[in-house]
């Protein structure tokens, strides 16, 4: 599938070489040589969508912050959503990148913001926020509060829309599954999630956003198995729970997005 340059003599092998890195001049570090290969009339091919993953730990999926691709998606649910779009579409030249940092909040957000969303210029943000605000809350900061939480969200989804007119939001709903220490303040949780899940679900017809409904998803899934197999601690998933995810999230990004599915 790789194209080199043939050249006839030392001249216009310069020549082209120094068209070559004039087109990559702009490529970001982490970007992969293969996501721009040449095209075989020697022309770049047209840029695909850019794909951005933000969030707390469930997106961070332990990932690199250096431009070693072997993990630089981590090992969670975009991690699935990312190879599997690229495998199946290797010609759309899709391009994915993970921003999430584990432990964030959305306050945490707000400040990373402009550098870590709005200068990468994405076509389409995917955005799973809310559980550690809730376990912030449950866990005595009063400062955490759901209303906080919205008016929040909401600012960080307007600073997008302005400044990135023409991007497709995904908003995914917080979840948990009564699993280990989360069951000793299980109601709590449960209603802090429920508060959550009916914010996102409001600025999602807000901002006319893709919403995916984790938690009915894994709901769902109980009728499958019980909910060790697919969360191990009430919070973060399993492998299951992630490729679970990674199949809701493409299921209904690919109701808007035909390219996608």
């Amino acid at each position: 599938m790789y194209k080199y340059f043939k050249v006839n003599n030392e001249s216009n092998h310069r020549r082209q070489f120094l068209k070559t890195i004039a087109a990559f001049s702009t490529v970001s570090i982490l970007e992969p040589e293969f996501l721009h290969a040449l095209s075989p009339d020697n022309k770049l091919p047209e840029p695909g969508l850019t794909i951005l993953f933000q969030g707390d730990s469930i997106t961070d999926g332990n990932r690199t912050r250096n431009n070693d691709w072997n993990h630089v998606m981590g090992h969670g649910f975009a991690y699935i959503i990312a190879s599997r779009l690229w495998y199946d579409y290797p010609d759309r030249n899709y391009h994915f990148l993970n921003r999430g940092i584990s432990g964030n909040k959305v306050p945490d957000l707000l400040a990373r913001w402009q550098k870590e969303t709005i200068d990468l210029k994405p076509d389409i943000l995917s955005i799973l926020i809310g559980i550690n605000d809730i376990s912030a809350l449950v866990n005595g900061n009063t400062a955490f509060t759901a209303q906080q939480f919205e008016t929040d969200y909401r600012t960080l989804l307007q600073q997008t829309v302005q400044q990135l007119p023409g991007i497709q939001l995904v908003l995914c709903e917080p979840f948990i599954l009564p699993v280990g220490n989360l069951k000793n303040k299980l109601e709590m949780y449960t209603e802090e999630i429920d508060k959550r899940r009916d914010i996102v679900s409001r600025l999602s017809i807000e901002f006319n956003t893709v919403l995916v409904k984790f938690q009915d998803a894994f709901n769902k899934a109980l009728k499958r198995a019980p909910a060790e197999y697919w969360i191990w601690d009430g919070i973060h998933p399993m492998p299951a729970g992630h490729e679970l995810m990674a199949r809701e999230w493409i299921k209904q990004v690919g109701k808007k997005i035909k390219s996608i599915k």
